[in-house]
Parts: structure tokens; C-alpha cells; sequence
């Protein structure tokens, strides 16, 4: 149980993939900029869950439907990868355009409406599942579904979860703690908002661009064409940093840490509301 929460936790950063991570919390920045505190802390929770739903959904059908093929269909997830980091830039592109996403609930100077869009937040847990594919269904199979093929219906559910639990605790930090910070951002960019609108883009055409050549470095690698590819190997360094904090930190502390910070919103809630502490009896 533990190693899977634990391969939950480092799924959210893997090499193929952790380019998206940026990208989903600069939606929660560049959103709606009159709610407060507790309602951007509150929808970030319910993106966070929502994009997890969709992650890991995209792995349990793979692994209970796909993988009994074997190899030869893991041999062409590099392609996944690649045909999802092309779909990504062509997105980001479209909203550099200033244009909109309507499908995946995004608007010229809006991020997604979490609270009326949670399929958009849901279809990008997707793709960020399907980018990922290559470089982490391995664990996710070794751990989660040899245990339902060996009969354990109630084992492999519970692995599931503690897989999903690992993931959703370790971006879900990372959301609430860009959702506290939201208001200061804002308030620093504000004279550039015009410019809010294609911020999304810019994360997406750099994180579909990565991911697209992540996935052609894969083929080559597979090929044997490839001994080491400069962008990747830059990217490694970073990717691989995240990973061993990750792994040191423990998904026990990321917990805590999210308590922390929640507790954190309560107490900002509650100092901003003094009539309800007004009615606390007192001795």
C-alpha cells in the first residue's frame, strides 16, 4: 500500500509528463480574480480532484483493457505521447490566438470555470495521463493490476486508491498553495492582464512542445538512434530534482503539509469574518 501512494506521488512528476503540471496551476492563477481566499483554496480542491479522477481513470482502463496485450502495444505509446504533445501545442497556440476553448472551459482572459466545468478539469487529467503513459504505467501495472489478475479484487481496489491518493495529495500542495498565493499574484500582474488570457497558452505550447519531443526521444531511444538528446537531458535535471524531494518528503508530510495549509485558510477565513466571532459567547 505504501509503494503505491508512493508511485502516485512521484506519477505527478514523471518524465514524459511533469511539463503539465506548470500548466494546470497556471489555470488556477489566471482565473476569475474576484473570489477570495477560501473560494479559490475551495476550487482548487475540486479541480485537483476532478484532474485526478480523470489521471487515473486513463491508467485503470489501460491497465485492466490494453495491457494484457503486452509489449507490443507499449512499444507505441512513445506515439501516444507524441500525438498528445502536438494536440497541446496546437491548443496553446489557439489561445495565444486569443481565441477560445469552449470544450475544455476555457475563455480569453479566464482559466477554467472549475465550479461549472468540471469535465474540463477531468479532460485534463486525461491528457495528462495519456502523455505520461510511456513512462509510468510500468509501475502502475507492476503494483495495481498484477494484484487484480491474481484474483485479489479488494487488494488491487485498494492499491487503485492508494495509488490516486499518492497523486492527488501531491498536486493538490501545490494547488492550495498557489490558491493562497493567487491574490498577491494577481494584484502584481494586473497591469499586464490583457496579457492573462495567453499565459495558459504560452505553458501550453511549451508543455506540449516538451512533451511531443519527449515522445519522439523515446522512439529514437527505441530505435537506437538516440544516445542523448540535449533538451531532454536539460529537462532530466529538473524532472529528476522534483522526483527525490518527492520521494525524501513522503506522501505521510505532503498530507500534513496540505492539513497545514488548509488550516491556514480556515484561520484567514475566520479572521475575515468578524461578525461570526462576535457571536462566540465569552465568559
Amino acid at each position: 500500500m505504501a509503494l503505491a501512494v508512493a508511485a502516485g506521488t512521484l506519477a505527478v512528476v514523471n518524465p514524459c509528463g511533469f511539463a503539465l503540471l506548470p500548466a494546470y496551476l497556471s489555470f488556477l492563477i489566471v482565473g476569475d480574480g474576484s473570489a477570495g481566499r477560501g473560494a479559490a483554496v475551495l476550487r482548487a480542491l475540486v479541480a485537483t480532484a476532478a484532474m485526478t479522477v480523470g489521471f487515473v481513470a486513463v491508467f485503470g482502463v489501460f491497465g485492466l483493457l490494453v495491457a494484457p496485450a503486452g509489449g507490443a502495444v507499449q512499444r507505441h505509446l512513445p506515439w501516444v505521447t507524441v500525438v498528445m504533445g502536438v494536440l497541446l501545442l496546437g491548443l496553446g497556440g489557439w489561445l495565444l490566438a486569443g481565441r477560445t476553448l469552449p470544450g475544455l472551459g476555457l475563455a480569453a482572459g479566464r482559466g477554467p470555470a472549475v465550479t461549472r466545468s468540471l469535465p474540463s478539469m477531468v479532460a485534463f487529467g486525461v491528457a495528462y495521463a495519456v502523455a505520461s503513459l510511456s513512462c509510468t504505467v510500468g509501475p502502475f501495472l507492476a503494483i495495481v493490476v498484477t494484484s487484480f489478475r491474481a484474483g485479489s479484487v479488494a487488494s488491487g481496489a485498494g492499491l487503485f486508491v492508494a495509488y490516486a491518493a499518492g497523486m492527488g495529495v501531491t498536486v493538490a500542495v501545490a494547488a492550495v498553495a498557489v490558491a493562497l498565493a493567487r491574490d498577491g499574484l494577481i494584484r502584481r500582474v494586473r497591469r499586464v492582464a490583457a496579457l492573462l488570457s495567453r499565459v495558459g497558452g504560452v505553458l501550453l505550447v511549451v508543455a506540449g512542445g516538451y512533451v511531443a519531443w519527449y515522445g519522439w526521444y523515446e522512439i529514437r531511444v527505441l530505435r537506437g538512434s538516440a544516445s542523448g538528446d540535449v533538451v531532454v537531458d536539460g529537462a532530466a535535471v529538473v524532472q529528476r530534482w522534483l522526483a527525490e524531494v518527492l520521494s525524501r518528503t513522503g506522501a505521510g508530510t505532503l498530507t500534513a503539509v496540505l492539513v497545514a495549509l488548509l488550516a491556514v485558510t480556515g484561520g484567514l477565513w475566520w479572521w475575515r469574518h468578524p461578525r461570526l466571532r462576535s457571536r462566540l459567547p465569552s465568559d
